[in-house]
């Protein structure tokens, strides 16, 4: 009765390289950590990912596969005393019998200074791997001094056939999923809930086992799942549109926006609306528009379309649905110009293939003040501008944004190389 308690992404949480599904980049055979993993030497380490994108699972199967003592705590209900006392069996499993402790700290960027600095010796000593899971930015969310010791391993969204795989196999599986139910999956059921989850397998596990749970058995003694079950049980709508014509209407949508036709822009935001789509997904991509096909031609639309998500974030449809259609009406109609990614992809690909360190003297944090060449001019005591060097000597001369005749745009007068 108490493993019924369980919920179906718990039960069927992987326990094996062979059957954990995504991550490619990550677990994939011949990465850098299935390397790690497999010859013993695997050193602490940060997840960083959205939900349910299998950080915690695969601590788990680290924790496994090498054959190590496995201590879970999370960030916001565990403090010093609880760390203190893991390290502690730590170091006992590892002086009396040479086990070594895997420590997964969920939501680890919620530690504070203080409780943080609890685990630097144990790490250092190697008393405890230390594994972080986190859906924040270790770099700007978590200490230096952890983070300086760990290598941080950013997790994707699982992909939808990842999902549909992880369904599937919690449908056959009759000791931990659904295998003992006379239950039928119908493919487009299936679909909707692989594609809705939104690269979170546990919501698309959750969701499956709602559904089940709650569809009573028909006239043959069989639960039926249909589309429109897994609509209910996910509470959005299925698309009526295929994934192909997803993906083309998004494409037109985008296409749209850069040829300044308001009515296609706003047909195909409604089309893909009225399909199920979450006007989120739009907003989202009306944001990357702006700044890429319009840029510093009129900077407003920007702020229009951010303004727009957070509407549709805050309002829901229908009414912030029309910030959003303002939104991609101003986007259509602004001047337009690729000055920003255009500037974007070449200071990238200079600081891949460049990669000057140098940092002109004057601009380091702590100058040498006996190099006259090293003093730094502050421009407000020059009238908020005075010619110096800012990039490394290699690169002084790079020119990465080059204004458009467009716009707003056409009036700005760069200030570089005393222009």
């Amino acid at each position: 009765m108490e493993n019924k308690r369980i919920p179906l992404a718990e039960k069927m949480r992987p326990n094996s390289f062979e059957t954990f599904v995504g991550q490619e980049h990550i677990v994939g055979k011949g990465s850098l950590l299935r390397r790690a993993i497999e010859i013993g030497e695997l050193g602490s380490c940060i997840f960083y990912g959205p939900p349910g994108c299998g950080k915690t699972t695969l601590a788990h199967i680290i924790a496994s596969q090498m054959k190590g003592e496995f201590e879970k705590l999370n960030a916001v209900s565990s403090g010093v005393a609880d760390a203190k006392a893991v390290i502690e069996r730590a170091r006992q499993n590892k002086e009396m019998f040479g086990r070594q402790t895997y420590l997964l700290l969920d939501e680890c960027h919620r530690w504070n200074k203080a409780q943080s600095d609890s685990v630097l010796e144990a790490i250092e000593k190697g008393y405890i791997i230390f594994i972080g899971s986190t859906t924040e930015n270790p770099y700007t969310s978590m200490t230096r001094a952890i983070v300086s010791r760990c290598r941080v391993f950013e997790f994707k969204a699982v992909k939808q056939n990842d999902i549909k795989k992880a369904l599937q196999r919690a449908i056959a599986d009759k000791e931990n999923g659904l295998g003992n139910f006379p239950l039928e999956v119908e493919t487009d059921a299936l679909n909707h809930l692989s594609f809705v989850a939104g690269g979170d397998v546990r919501s698309a596990l959750n969701s499956l086992e709602l559904a089940v749970l709650t569809t009573p058995f028909n006239k043959d003694k069989r639960i039926v799942i249909t589309k429109e079950i897994a609509e209910q049980s996910t509470q959005k709508k299925a698309l009526s549109i295929d994934e192909t014509q997803y993906y083309d209407m998004l494409s037109a949508f985008c296409k749209s926006i850069r040829g300044s036709d308001a009515d296609a822009g706003l047909y195909y935001s409604q089309r893909l609306i009225q399909a199920g789509v979450d006007p989120m997904i739009i907003a989202r991509r009306l944001i990357a528009h702006c700044s890429e096909d319009i840029g510093m031609a009129d900077s407003n639309a920007l702020l229009l379309a951010t303004s727009a998500m957070y509407a549709i974030e805050k309002m829901g449809a229908p009414e912030g649905l029309i910030p959003l259609s303002h939104a991609i009406i101003y986007a259509c109609e602004a001047e337009k110009s690729n000055s920003v990614i255009r500037a974007m992809e070449l200071a990238e690909k200079d600081a891949i293939e460049t990669r000057d360190d140098n940092i002109p003297a004057h601009l380091k944090n702590h100058p040498d003040i006996n190099n006259p060449k090293a003093k730094y001019k502050y421009p407000h005591d020059y009238g908020g501008y005075v010619k110096q060097q800012y990039l490394p000597n290699s690169l002084k001369n790079r020119v990465y944004y080059t204004p458009s005749q467009n716009g707003r745009e056409k009036n700005l007068k760069r200030k570089k190389a005393g222009a």
